[in-house]
C-alpha cells in the first residue's frame, strides 16, 4: 500500500483591477449648457439693438440705469424725453418681433412719439441748410449790386442760432447815423432798401436791433444810449417798409445800447456801432412769439398783490 501523498494547499492568487478613468460625469454637460446661454443672451442683445429704434434703445439703456415705473431724481433726462430723469414711463414689450414697429400696422400713436425727436432735428437742419443758401445768394447779391459795392466792407453776414444775420457796421469815416442822432445818412437808407427787396422774397420774419458803442450819451430828460439804440432800430425798420419789405414780416425791433459788443476788447472801437437785422429761423420765431404771449398772459393768470381782484 503506497503511502498517501499531502494534501496541497489551495493558494488564491486576487489580482488589483485598475480604475478605469469615466468620463468625468455630467460636469461637461453644465459648463456647456452655460455657454449656450451666454451665447443666447449674446445673440438677443444684437437682435434688440438692431431691430430697435434709438428711443426705445435709450428706454431700455435708462431702465437698467434704475429699474423703477416711478420717475427717478436724475439730473440728465433720458434721450428723447422732457422730464426729471430717471425710468423711462415708456412701456417697454418683451414679446417677439411682431411687438416691434416694423411695418404699417404699428401703433401709429407711440412711432409718431418715438419719431418726433428725429423729425425736429430733420427740419432744423433742412432750415440750416436753407439758410446757407440764403446766405450764398445774399453775398452774391451784394457782389452784383453797383448800389451795394462801395459798402462790402460794412456788410458782415453769418449764421447764428437765431437764424442768418446781417450786421450793418459803423466805419470810422463812414457812419451810418450823424453822432447821436438817430437819422440816417442817405448811404444807409440805400443799403436797407436793396436788403429790403431780398429779405422780402424769404418767408423768415426778421429781428431788427440797434447797437452803439459804450460812449456815454449825455442827452435831456434821461435820454440814453437806450433810447438812441431803439430809435436807431425803429429808423433802420422804417427805411426796409420803404424799400418795399411787408410789415408783417417785422417780429421784433429791440434796442440793445453797448450791452452786446462785436468787438468785446475795444467797446469803443466804431464798429460795435451797429444794425442787426436777423431772419430768424421757424424756432426761434416761435420762441420770441410764445415768450411775448406769457408775458401778455402772466397778469391773467398771477394778480399783483394789489389786485382787487386777488384772494
Amino acid at each position: 500500500m503506497s503511502e498517501q501523498e499531502p494534501e496541497q494547499p489551495l493558494i488564491v492568487v486576487r489580482r488589483a483591477k485598475r480604475k478605469k478613468h469615466g468620463h468625468h460625469g455630467g460636469a461637461w454637460k453644465v459648463a456647456y449648457a452655460d455657454f449656450v446661454t451666454a451665447m443666447m443672451a449674446f445673440f438677443l442683445v444684437m437682435w434688440l439693438i438692431g431691430v430697435g429704434t434709438r428711443q426705445q434703445r435709450a428706454a431700455i439703456s435708462e431702465y437698467f440705469k434704475n429699474p423703477s415705473m416711478t420717475p427717478g431724481n436724475a439730473s440728465i433726462a433720458p434721450p428723447g424725453k422732457m422730464g426729471p430723469g430717471g425710468a423711462s414711463d415708456s412701456a417697454i414689450k418683451l414679446g417677439g418681433a411682431m411687438d416691434m414697429p416694423h411695418g404699417p400696422g404699428k401703433d401709429r400713436r407711440s412711432a409718431t412719439r418715438a419719431d418726433a425727436p428725429d423729425v425736429e432735428k430733420l427740419a432744423r437742419e433742412r432750415e440750416k441748410e436753407r439758410l446757407e443758401n440764403l446766405m450764398q445768394q445774399l453775398h452774391a447779391a451784394i457782389e452784383k449790386s453797383q448800389a451795394l459795392e462801395p459798402f462790402k466792407d460794412q456788410l458782415l453776414l453769418d449764421i447764428t442760432p437765431e437764424g442768418l444775420r446781417i450786421q450793418i457796421v459803423d466805419k470810422q469815416n463812414r457812419p451810418m447815423f450823424d453822432t447821436g442822432s438817430a437819422t440816417l445818412k442817405p448811404y444807409t437808407g440805400a443799403i436797407l432798401h436793396e436788403l429790403a427787396s431780398f429779405i422780402d422774397q424769404a418767408p423768415n420774419k426778421i429781428s431788427i436791433s440797434g447797437h452803439t458803442d459804450d460812449a456815454q450819451y449825455n442827452g435831456e430828460h434821461g435820454y440814453s444810449n437806450w433810447e438812441l439804440s431803439a430809435d436807431r432800430a425803429n429808423a433802420a425798420r422804417r427805411a426796409l417798409l420803404d424799400g418795399g419789405l411787408v410789415e408783417d414780416k417785422i417780429a421784433r425791433v429791440v434796442g440793445l445800447a453797448a450791452s452786446v459788443p462785436f468787438d468785446k476788447v475795444d467797446p469803443s472801437d466804431p464798429i460795435n456801432r451797429r444794425i442787426s437785422i436777423i431772419m430768424m429761423t421757424k424756432q426761434a420765431q416761435d420762441a420770441a412769439l410764445s415768450q411775448e404771449q406769457a408775458e401778455v398772459e402772466a397778469p391773467a393768470s398771477h394778480p399783483a398783490a394789489g389786485d382787487a381782484s386777488a384772494p
